[in-house]
């Protein structure tokens, strides 16, 4: 039996492709294409990769050296390990956090589900940037935390947060834990209940019932919360810029360091690529447990 062609199907995927062609396509081979060049004085500051011969001919002049130099060069290795171990704490963090909270809400009568909700995601509802910032006058030296403590007598100087590694994971944990919490709602919202009540009838305490039977059901949603987490908190920039110190050496501010104050674009984007390819396990891991959950 032959399949019929179906022009609606197109117009649907249609626009989803148009946008992954200009904003991601586009912009990685460009960027691929920019790893191979040589670094110039000159504007841009790179070389070309493809020329025409006067014979109309296309040359390749490919350089490897930006790749080779990511081996050789330690800083891009930590960077790397910095912003993994970074990223995999802060998404522990949030799961320890997030998980007891969603199971709450979850839990909770309907009519204060939606409520609850709201408060979880009232911070979207402000810039990113704003947040950053109104995090960084609560937790630095002189900031709402350390006059409160102090004023109360709980301290007697106050606790230097800024410009430490406990500062990023704060903000990081802050700023990312709605992204954990809502997917790990939907997924313990649609637990069926009568589950809990079998458990229970043949002998199981809660807790017992809750590992057997309420955690693995809810490893889709653990795992779609995870990726969200750690997806973005890898290559963070803000947030390590404004709460970090200079030792919290993440891949997003060597990114920033060698486009914008080395105006090295080649090494750059190399880096950019590498670290794209980096983050090409998780994102499939997300993307497959992501439609699992949504054919269940």
């Amino acid at each position: 039996m032959t399949k019929t062609w179906r022009p609606g199907r197109w117009l649907i995927i249609l626009p989803p492709l148009i946008f992954l062609l200009v904003f991601f396509l586009i912009p990685f081979a460009f960027a691929f294409k920019i790893s191979f060049a040589e670094a110039i004085p000159h504007v841009p500051p790179f070389s070309d990769v493809l020329t025409l011969t006067p014979g109309h001919r296309l040359k390749l002049d490919v350089h490897l050296d930006n790749y080779k130099y990511l081996l050789t060069d330690e800083v891009y290795g930590l960077a790397y390990l910095y912003s993994l171990r970074t990223a995999f704490f802060s998404t522990l963090i949030c799961l320890l956090i997030g998980y007891p909270m969603a199971y709450a809400i979850a839990r909770a009568p309907k009519s204060t589900q939606n409520l609850l909700l709201l408060v979880i995601m009232l911070p979207f509802w402000t810039s990113f940037l704003l947040r950053v910032y109104a995090l960084e006058g609560i937790i630095r030296d002189n900031g709402f935390l350390n006059t409160l403590l102090m004023h109360l007598g709980i301290l007697s100087e106050p606790l230097h947060i800024m410009h430490t590694g406990v500062a990023v994971y704060i903000g990081i944990v802050y700023s990312y834990l709605p992204f954990m919490v809502l997917p790990l709602f939907a997924t313990l919202e649609k637990l069926d209940p009568t589950l809990l009540e079998a458990a229970s009838d043949l002998g199981s305490t809660p807790s017992r019932a809750f590992v057997d039977v309420t955690l693995p059901l809810s490893i889709p949603g653990v795992i779609a919360g995870s990726m969200l987490v750690f997806i973005p908190a890898v290559g963070e920039f803000v947030i390590p810029s404004l709460l970090g110190g200079p030792n919290n050496l993440m891949i997003g501010r060597v990114l920033w360091d060698e486009f914008f104050g080395n105006h090295d674009w080649p090494v750059a984007a190399a880096v950019a690529i590498a670290f794209l390819l980096l983050l090409a396990g998780p994102i499939a891991v997300y993307q497959y447990y992501n439609v699992k959950q949504i054919e269940s």
